[in-house]
Formats: C-alpha cells, structure tokens, sequence
C-alpha cells in the first residue's frame, strides 16, 4: 500500500520561502500569483494491506517525525 503525505504550515505561521518564491516569482513577470505557502510532499510504500492499520501507523509517523505538529498540518491519502 502506498500512504501520501502532504505537509504543510498552520495558517498564521510566517513561511519565509514562500515569501522568497512569491517575490521571485514577481520578479519574473508573474505578478497575477497573490501568496505561496511551501510545504512537504511524501510518498512512503508500506508492507501492510489493512487500510485502518496503514492509516494509523502513517498517522503515528506524521505526530513523531514527519511533521512538527506545533507549526503544521498534515494530509494522508491511502492508495492501493
């Protein structure tokens, strides 16, 4: 089974990149873009076929490593 993580900053909490692409996107023409926020993409392949397993093992593995849960949410989609 293959879990897809998505992390990203909790509204409200300064995102310095996103702010170094927008502006670098303005510098590039591409005025029409109003705000960037940057996040994490993760797609983990996982041994086990019970999806409400899957599901609260890759939750476990957001809370304790792959997310600081103080400054950012977290997305899971299960597939397969």
């Amino acid at each position: 089974m293959k879990a897809k993580v998505h992390v990203t900053l909790k509204t409200g909490v300064l995102d310095p990149q996103g702010q170094a692409v927008h502006a670098a996107l303005g510098h590039l023409g591409f005025g029409q873009v109003t705000d960037v926020r940057q996040g994490k993409y993760l797609v983990l392949e996982l041994a086990e076929t019970d999806r409400a397993r899957a599901e609260a093992a890759v939750k476990a593995m957001c809370e304790k490593l792959l997310a600081n849960t103080v400054i950012e949410n977290y997305a899971i989609e299960l597939v397969g």
